[in-house]
């Protein structure tokens, strides 16, 4: 199996105007920072009922697609699939982009993030959220060892181990994540362990779609041939990701039917929820499931790679559509202190929050999508991150020497 990863030397003027506009949409997401710190978060859309707004959407995306980027690598070493080796430095890479842009957003739209020394040198262990800095760290220490191993040819023994460990990582990563939501027992929309492996599910389609677009976009930018068998694969790999999350997805709304204190919460979200209803199923189910799957189901659909991009592309958009209804839509439903009988009082209790998202919070999730794009363009551009061929040839040289390799 040979493959020989080269830096993507020969870029026109489209790569260079990419990175100018990556740039730009950093700068002017600092800037927003500089502007929601310098007048309070009285400028964003947020208030005492909705304190998690767009900003953690887009963070909380970028940090579950970051567990999903990782994909192509672990199916490499961990599942024994290595027609997928020539794609796993990539993987690596963008798994590691997508979390950074995820913390950056994260960190800065939390507030005070000059006192993160105080955070990290007073942890409370019972928290989750504590716990998820080691989550994180970890993951960079992992898939950075991981990439090193696949990337120096005297390390090359140790990649199957290090793929396992970063596997594992990424796991514990994603189920930490959605823990955060499934530990608040407090609210409604929350309250459930189903959410961990629903994060997982999801991950696993967020983080295909982000890796397609890249690849397409990276072996476009370079002049370097896409086979279309590896598109129809990453295309089946697209379909059964999908099915899981919505899955998952299916049976987190049917268990939340079966208590009674969730029963409220459900009609909100399915029924009477305003936009939150109406992204739920237009933008997460429809958009994000039902017609990507439809659009992948074609029998040449290696041969169709718009149909491939735009349907990554409209998973990327229900994946974005189910955090909003997750985060912001889980804390605009008013509680529900005592099932069964009526709580009065001054304090918005049982009152649909309101929440609209100001300019400033776009430009900060935007600004973490920008490192996203600006991480990957530079490793692409400096190192070897992806291979001069991926063409049916060489894929199909790749899949027969495994196989063989597998029946030995």
């Amino acid at each position: 199996m040979k493959f020989v990863l080269r830096p993507l030397k020969e870029t026109g003027f489209g790569f260079q105007a990419l990175a100018a506009g990556f740039s730009l949409m950093l700068a002017v997401g600092l800037g927003a920072v500089w502007y929601m710190e310098h007048n309070g978060h009285i400028v964003t859309g947020m208030n005492n009922q909705v304190v998690w707004g767009l900003p953690h959407v887009f963070a909380v995306f970028l940090v579950v697609a970051a567990s999903g980027a990782l994909n192509m690598a672990s199916m490499a070493s961990v599942f024994g699939k290595t027609e997928f080796k020539p794609l796993a430095p990539l993987s690596g890479v963008l798994a590691i982009a997508l979390l950074a842009g995820g913390l950056l957003v994260l960190m800065l739209d939390l507030g005070r993030p000059d006192r993160l020394l105080v955070t990290v040198t007073h942890m409370n262990f019972k928290s989750i959220f504590s716990l998820n800095i080691f989550l994180y760290s970890g993951f960079f220490g992992f898939v950075a060892a991981y990439i090193w191993t696949m990337m120096e040819r005297r390390m090359n023994r140790f990649t199957p181990l290090a793929g396992f460990f970063a596997f594992i990582w990424r796991m514990a990563l994603t189920t930490g994540t959605g823990l955060i939501f499934g530990f608040l027992v407090a609210r409604q929309a929350y309250d459930s362990a189903l959410l961990a492996p629903l994060f997982i599910a999801i991950s696993l389609s967020y983080g295909l779609a982000v890796f397609i677009w890249v690849l397409m976009l990276a072996c476009h930018a370079g002049d370097r041939p896409l086979g279309d068998v590896l598109v129809a694969k990453l295309a089946r790999l697209q379909i059964i990701f999908i099915a899981a999350g919505f899955y998952f997805v299916l049976v987190y709304h049917l268990t939340n039917m079966y208590f009674t204190k969730h029963h409220d919460f459900e009609r909100f979200i399915l029924l009477e929820g305003g936009i939150y209803t109406a992204l739920f199923w237009l933008g997460q189910i429809v958009l994000g499931c039902v017609v990507p799957l439809l659009m992948l189901l074609h029998p040449h659909i290696g041969a169709l790679r718009g149909r491939v991009a735009a349907s990554a592309g409209l998973v990327m958009v229900g994946g974005l559509a189910q955090m909003y209804v997750t985060i912001v839509g889980g804390q605009a439903f008013g509680l529900v202190l005592f099932p069964g009988y009526q709580v009065r009082s001054s304090f918005y209790d049982g009152v649909t929050a309101s929440y609209a998202s100001s300019l400033p919070e776009w430009l900060l999730g935007l600004g973490g999508v920008a490192l996203v794009g600006l991480i990957v363009m530079l490793a692409l551009r400096v190192l070897g991150f992806l291979p001069e061929r991926l063409d049916d040839s060489v894929f199909n040289a790749n899949s027969a020497a495994a196989t063989a390799h597998a029946s030995a």
